[in-house]
């Protein structure tokens, strides 16, 4: 018995982290497809309205329209729902230069970090 439990021990042990590096690993690469869907919405809205999403209403113009914006047809997101990230954050989004940025500020939701609390940007 006691052999049986070193044995499931030394498993948890090696596949444990294994298996925890694979989740974070599949978190990231879901925020990424995320990311890449959100980036689609808004090249629809600007096709539809001839501009981007304006960064005070950010990416809440692609579920309802701010206000009466001309050429909407929304909502541009599935479920006309925003998405969070694979941990449960929002996406921020900012206009840099005329062009949009996305970020996941992965799993601690603060600027910076490494490994799986990087930022994922898009």
């Amino acid at each position: 018995m006691l052999v049986a439990v070193a044995i499931v021990g030394l498993l948890v042990g090696l596949i444990g982290p294994a298996a925890m590096r694979q989740l974070q690993s599949s978190r990231v690469k879901t925020t990424e497809a995320q990311i890449a869907q959100i980036r689609a919405a808004i090249d629809i809205y600007q096709i539809d309205t001839g501009r981007l999403p304006p960064a005070g209403t950010g990416l809440g113009a692609l579920v309802s329209d701010p206000g009466a914006t001309p050429g909407w047809n929304g909502p541009y997101l599935r479920d006309g729902k925003m998405p969070v990230d694979a941990w449960g954050g929002t996406f921020q989004y900012r206009l840099e230069q005329g062009r949009p940025r996305l970020v996941s500020l992965g799993s601690d939701g603060q600027p910076g970090g490494t490994g799986d609390a990087a930022d994922i940007e898009g």
